[in-house]
């Protein structure tokens, strides 16, 4: 079993700043791709940022230019700094992990609200 866990969202307001945190455990031995994805309510879920296991990088258009993905093999862990955050940004942010057969493991989500 795979159990990736997110942390990190919160209250912020516009203009501020989150650092949101994903890792995952158990029997997962090799990781491909990781990245975040998030749903505003009514909405449909969304890319947000994505790194490869070659440090590729995507970032939605909304995104460029104020987040950053990371990640840290080792822990299996990726990381998405939020900077100058916006009401828009306001969402369920999951964290989508890939192994190296292609299999899918989603977090169960953190809110992230941006006040205006």
């Amino acid at each position: 079993q795979v159990h990736v866990v997110e942390s990190g969202g919160g209250l912020v307001q516009a203009g501020g700043s989150l650092r949101l945190s994903c890792a995952a455990s158990g029997m997962i031995f090799s990781v491909s791709a990781m990245g975040w994805y998030r749903q505003a309510p009514g909405k449909q879920r969304e890319l947000v940022a994505r790194i490869s296991n070659s440090d590729s990088i995507n970032y939605a258009d909304s995104v460029k230019g104020r987040f950053s993905i990371s990640r840290d093999n080792a822990k299996k862990a990726v990381y998405l700094q939020m900077n100058n955050l916006k009401p828009e940004d306001t969402a369920l942010y999951y964290c989508n992990i890939v192994d190296y057969w292609g299999q899918n493991f989603w977090g169960q989500g953190t809110q992230v609200t941006v006040s205006s």
